[in-house]
């Protein structure tokens, strides 16, 4: 029997206290019932003795303290999952905003997951590949991989994210590949691009939408990107699906968090965000991996917007120890007109190595990659001296690295959101930029690649 309370003590924005309260544990899920029959949801955050803290899902306009009843679920937030979740558009909170019937779930899941046993997890290794040459040419993904891409305000993330959803794929193979993208705490005009691209593109067919909106409560924005990770861990684990997880954007993610903090008068760690951040972000970062018995796999690429483009921030830095590197977007290349603009030199996929090479994508993929960084540094390092000295002062060699440099970022990097580049394709342009310099230096390369790829 489900027990009510009308023991609200009082209310201070989205937290509401409750007295008198027994058997309520953490995270439990509750609702309010207003005295017009209104129902608003709420989840405990903490529990001292008889007394109970909760967070409200919705605003507390309207609330009357002494006539409002609370109930208690038993259960923390949960999601149905079913494969008919895929091509479906749901709210923060799960429920469907596509205007489509309600899913008839195969089961109810916990929002917070299980987490992998460590000791069942298989290494990543399998090449996937978006059809974006940076990416695929020099930060390879690996399914199974958490790879992030930081960016910062007013760069074209969200076309990126786009891309990535309609090109990728696991190369080589008929196995089922879907789809979770989770916005978070968006415009709704941002929403409406992304929704309506999918569907033009019939991308939406393998993808399932979680929209949270800017205007939405901030404890639904905490709940987003658990709802998108209990839905992939279903296709995953359950379906034996290869399973991308986007999540855009993180940044709006800890801004929620910071908030609810504040709300509890909680001590501050650095920037204000809460002191568990990194727990906190590292329980749904480590739900990507692939497990021993399941031929599914989850593979994530969270997107953050770095304020003020700086990666010491508490958030990038953060995700940079918990993940396997990051692709870093740049504002000067992106004023150059280079779309996407990625920063190559610092960008990094620490399992790039795992996921290249012969039988994955092409035996000369290694050499290629490393020799186009070698001269893309140098290249850089001349046009800087040639800014201060002049061109005049440059070796021939060097104006020979520049125009590697120039012409590295107008071919390789600079592609159309909608230019779709398989590996082989990204190679060949590797080496068309390679026979700019003689043979003499590609010192990183194998001489039988050099003899069977260079373009005289």
């Amino acid at each position: 029997m489900i027990r009510e309370y009308r023991t609200i003590e009082e209310v201070a924005g989205p937290l509401m206290l409750i007295k008198q309260i027994e058997g309520v544990k953490y995270d439990e899920l509750g609702e309010i019932e207003l005295e017009n029959g209104e129902i608003r949801r709420c989840r405990v955050l903490e529990v001292n003795g008889s007394n109970v803290l909760v967070q409200l899902f919705d605003n507390a306009a309207g609330l009357n303290l002494s006539t409002s009843k609370v109930r208690f679920s038993g259960h923390g937030v949960q999601l149905p999952v079913s494969q008919d979740m895929l091509g479906r558009v749901f709210n923060g909170m799960g429920e469907p905003i596509d205007d489509g019937p309600r899913i008839i779930p195969e089961k109810t899941l916990d929002i917070n997951g299980t987490p992998i046993n460590p000791a069942a997890r298989m290494y990543p290794d399998e090449f996937i590949q978006t059809g974006i040459s940076t990416i695929d040419g020099l930060n390879t993904l690996v399914r199974g991989q958490k790879l992030p891409i930081f960016s910062g305000s007013g760069l074209p993330h969200a076309n990126l994210a786009a891309q990535i959803v309609r090109q990728a794929k696991v190369r080589g193979k008929d196995e089922k590949f879907a789809v979770v993208f989770a916005a978070i705490g968006i415009t709704f005009e941002e929403a409406d691009f992304f929704i309506s691209d999918f569907k033009k593109t019939g991308a939406i067919d393998r993808t399932v939408l979680f929209i949270n909106l800017a205007s939405d409560s901030a404890i639904e924005r905490i709940t987003t990107p658990r709802m998108a990770l209990t839905a992939a861990e279903h296709l995953a684990f359950d379906c034996d699906m290869h399973v991308l997880v986007i999540l855009t954007d993180i940044t709006n993610y800890a801004e929620a968090l910071r908030e609810v903090s504040a709300a509890r008068k909680e001590v501050p760690g650095r920037r204000g965000y809460p002191g568990n951040l990194y727990t906190d972000l590292a329980t749904m970062y480590e739900r990507a991996g692939r497990k021993k018995g399941s031929s599914g796999s989850i593979t994530m690429i969270p997107i953050l917007t770095m304020p003020e483009d700086d990666k010491t921030h508490p958030i990038p830095d953060l995700t940079g120890y918990i993940t396997e590197g990051q692709i870093i977007l740049s504002r000067d290349l992106y004023r150059k007109g280079m779309l996407p603009p990625v920063d190559v030199l610092p960008s990094l996929s620490r399992l790039k190595d795992k996921g290249i090479g012969k039988g994955k994508t092409r035996a000369d993929h290694a050499n290629v990659m490393n020799q186009l960084f070698s001269n893309y540094a140098r290249g850089k390092e001349a046009k800087e001296l040639m800014v201060v000295l002049g061109e005049a002062a440059l070796s021939p060699m060097d104006r020979l690295y520049a125009k590697f440099s120039d012409e590295f970022e107008a071919q390789y990097i600079n592609q159309s959101f909608y230019e779709n580049r398989s590996i082989e394709e990204t190679l060949e342009i590797g080496w068309r930029l390679l026979s700019i310099l003689p043979k003499s230096e590609l010192k990183r390369i194998k001489p039988e690649f050099i003899e069977q790829y260079y373009q005289n």
